[in-house]
This record gives structure tokens, C-alpha cells and sequence, in this order.
């Protein structure tokens, strides 16, 4: 569980579209908002613990015409993030949570449930933490172990992260700044779905 939990951490820590998008959001609309999308993206994950407890991640594994599908729907779901993000509109301003708070929690869903890189973890790195002693557990409680594990370290990180954005919030959208950091998180945004359609591809 170590190793497992060293792996976990390594990916987690590594710059990738559930940082950049929970940053972009909590900085643009704040910490409640980011929470609330946090729980999204914690959901997003156990779906994929699901589908791997349940063997359908070597399926995905075994497809590359499956593979490819998920990976540019979400490539294609950052770059309409980066879209959204750099259509400034002063009325942020007013913003309420609640009025949206459904939205913003699919949101942070549909950026993990479509993220390669936790796609990629969970068909080939996972498996390699099972084992098959005749004393350890069954396959399905080894990977819904593995997948909770891998969920509240995941969370832990987002929620750190829509944490410090919220600190420096006040200092970035200040009424002279709010247009430019928009535009650049909007910038950022596209340079990692770039990056995504990069370091995912297969081969």
C-alpha cells in the first residue's frame, strides 16, 4: 500500500487539467465554488474505481478506438473550459453557489470522468497493486480498496488546491485585474489540454 499510495501522490502532483481547472475557478468564482467542484472531480474518480473493480478497464485498456474516444472528449472539454473562461463578463460579480451549485459539481465530473491520465492509472498501473496470494482479499475488494484510497488522496490535493487559489484570490480579481487573469486562465487552460492531447496519446 505504500508504493501504491507514493504512485498516487506522484500522479496527483504532476500539473494536469483537474489542477488547472479547480485553480481557474476558484480563483474566478472562489472557494465554495471550487469545493463544490472538487466533489465532482471525487466522484469523476470513482467512476473509474468502479469501472476497474469491475473489470471493464481492461476493456478500455484492450480498445484504443475506446481509448481515443474518452481521451479527445476530454481534451475537447478543457478547450471549451478555456472558451468559457475568456468570455469576461462582469456580472462574476455577483455570482451566488446555490444557484448553480449542480452545475458546478458536473463540471468538476465530466473534467475528471474524461481525464486520460486517471484513465491510464487506473488500466495499467492499478492492476500491478493486486495480488493473487491465497491469503490477501478478493480481486474486487483489492481494487475497491485501491480506488477509495486513490479518491481521498486525489480529493485531499484538489481541495488544497481551491484552498490556496482562494488565499490569493483577493489580490488577482481586483476590479483592474479581473479581465487579464481571465484571459490568462483561459490561456492556461488551452496549454493543458495541448499538453493532455500530448502525453496521452498512445504509443
Amino acid at each position: 500500500m505504500p508504493e501504491f499510495v507514493l504512485a498516487v501522490l506522484l500522479l496527483e502532483l504532476t500539473p494536469g487539467p483537474n489542477m488547472a481547472y479547480l485553480a481557474t475557478l476558484t480563483i474566478d468564482r472562489g472557494r465554495a465554488a471550487g469545493l463544490l467542484a472538487t466533489g465532482g472531480a471525487a466522484a469523476g474518480l470513482s467512476v473509474h474505481a468502479i469501472v476497474a473493480a469491475f473489470g471493464l478497464g481492461a476493456l478500455i485498456g484492450s480498445s484504443p478506438l475506446i481509448y481515443e474516444l474518452l481521451r479527445w472528449i476530454g481534451v475537447g472539454y478543457i478547450l471549451f473550459l478555456a472558451w468559457e473562461t475568456w468570455q469576461v463578463d462582469d456580472k462574476s460579480h455577483g455570482y451566488q453557489v446555490g444557484t448553480v451549485a449542480g452545475s458546478l459539481f458536473w463540471r468538476g465530473f465530466l473534467s475528471n470522468v474524461f481525464n486520460p491520465k486517471s484513465i491510464l492509472f487506473f488500466v495499467s498501473v492499478v492492476p500491478g497493486f493486486v495480488r493473487y496470494g491465497s491469503d490477501d482479499p478478493g480481486l474486487l475488494v483489492q481494487l475497491a480498496r485501491l480506488g477509495a484510497v486513490y479518491v481521498a488522496i486525489a480529493s485531499t490535493i484538489h481541495a488544497s488546491i481551491v484552498l490556496l487559489a482562494d488565499q490569493i484570490r483577493p489580490w488577482l480579481m481586483t476590479a483592474a485585474r479581473r479581465s487579464p487573469i481571465r484571459r490568462l486562465m483561459s490561456f492556461a487552460l488551452l496549454l493543458v489540454a495541448a499538453w493532455l492531447a500530448w502525453t496521452s496519446r498512445l504509443g
